[in-house]
């Protein structure tokens, strides 16, 4: 029994040490699995005909346009990319995700593919100055569950904050009073706001400059190597400038300054 058990043990290992590279099992299925949330507009997010679209949608298009297999979308809460993600359901995430060092200890990243900051959202009629986070202390906050943006507002102490499914529901909830003040992405929120028709508008922008990047399960280098040669060669032949300026006017691959 032992022997058998050292036999099954070495066997696994020769597995994992053989194990083809995500590209592999991406090129052979013939099919990219991409993951967003589908409620993120400007992002990703659903027309009047159902069809998913917006900015990450097209990005994540081209990207398996060029490895030439198939876009093979799913959605889901943002709370619950990650977690499939880690869990094999889907080969990468390409949701605006935040490259930050925690991440980067459970997956790998693509080279950066945009760059934004958090701002604050308040309503159309709000007279108090919140010029910072630190404004909001004994005030309650909307963020989206699971997001940057949840982890710093929690970091500061003293603020009341309310987490929410996506964007629909904590605007929602700000045009109602039911909180003082939202968060979320500098790029998103002129969107947001136009699309919900609520009586809202940007706040004061507060931190630094975020870098947002694709994940995906760690130790796949030539996966990685593919799907930086994409979002590269985009960038080169401008295809990824077009797209972006479709999307918010701009180039979102160029880091603005930093705002405090």
């Amino acid at each position: 029994m032992r022997k058998l058990m050292t036999i099954l043990v070495m066997a696994g290992l020769a597995g994992q040490a053989f194990s083809a590279d995500l590209l592999d099992t991406v090129k052979q299925r013939g099919s990219l699995k991409i993951a967003l949330e589908g409620t993120y507009p400007p992002f990703n997010f659903k027309d009047a005909k159902q069809q998913l679209t917006g900015f990450d949608v097209e990005i994540a298009t081209e990207i398996a346009k060029r490895l030439k297999v198939k876009p093979e979308f799913t959605t889901a809460e943002w709370s619950g990319l990650l977690a499939g993600l880690l869990a094999g359901k889907f080969d990468i995430v390409v949701n605006q995700v935040g490259l930050t060092d925690k991440r980067k200890e459970v997956f790998d990243f693509s080279q950066p593919y945009t760059y934004s900051s958090a701002q604050l959202i308040v309503r159309k009629n709000e007279t108090r100055a919140f010029k910072s986070l630190a404004d909001l202390k004994g005030k309650k906050l909307g963020v989206g569950q699971g997001s940057n943006y949840a982890d710093m507002a929690k970091a500061v102490p003293g603020i009341e904050v309310k987490t929410y499914p996506g964007a629909p529901e904590y605007l929602q909830d700000l045009a109602s009073g039911r909180v003082d003040a939202a968060l979320n992405d500098s790029l998103l929120i002129p969107f947001a706001i136009k699309q919900a028709k609520l009586p809202l508008k940007a706040g004061a922008p507060v931190g630094e400059v975020a870098t947002m990047a694709i994940p995906f399960a760690k130790n796949n280098p030539q996966f990685k190597a593919a799907i930086d040669k994409a979002l590269g060669d985009m960038k080169a032949d401008g295809s990824f400038k077009k797209i972006s300026v479709k999307w918010f006017g701009i180039d979102v691959s160029k880091a603005p300054a930093a705002k405090k």
